[in-house]
């Protein structure tokens, strides 16, 4: 893991599940995923979006504009049951979730959500070479 996920989930775990620095007023969640070759667990930090307090948690695979899709985004496909973890500020609860590749219409709605909330997003699917950055639902198993 690289110094600054290792940074943002020390601060995740430090303030209850709402990282201050780089993520402040961001909703970020801690991805636990399985390696798709490796088979080992991964831990990674991710912006969501989460249109209702009982619905799903959607995640991007921007991988920050970059020409391919992020290494978490295999694993979710090849293992799509997984678990998350989210806060409050003071309370973090660890979820089992499944993970489930958002397409078409319903992805181009999502991630223009996404884009219209933190519109960083809409500079990753214009500084990409892919035809469009994935959406990946996690529902509550």
């Amino acid at each position: 893991m690289n110094d600054f996920n290792a940074q943002v989930i020390a601060d995740f775990k430090q303030h209850g599940g709402k990282p201050a620095g780089h993520f402040k007023d961001s909703p970020v969640l801690l991805l636990h995923s399985v390696g798709a070759k490796s088979g080992q667990e991964r831990l990674q930090p991710l912006m969501y979006l989460r249109q209702q307090d009982n619905g799903p948690w959607y995640v991007f695979a921007s991988y920050g504009g970059a020409p391919k899709n992020p290494a978490w985004f295999h694993n979710l496909v090849a293992h799509p049951d997984i678990e998350i973890e989210v806060g409050d500020g003071t309370d973090i609860k660890r979820i089992p979730v499944r993970a489930r590749v958002v397409e078409g219409d319903e992805r181009a709605t999502i991630y223009a959500e996404q884009a219209r909330c933190f519109p960083q997003f809409a500079g990753y699917q214009e500084k990409t070479s892919r035809a469009f950055i994935p959406v990946v639902e996690l529902t509550r198993r």
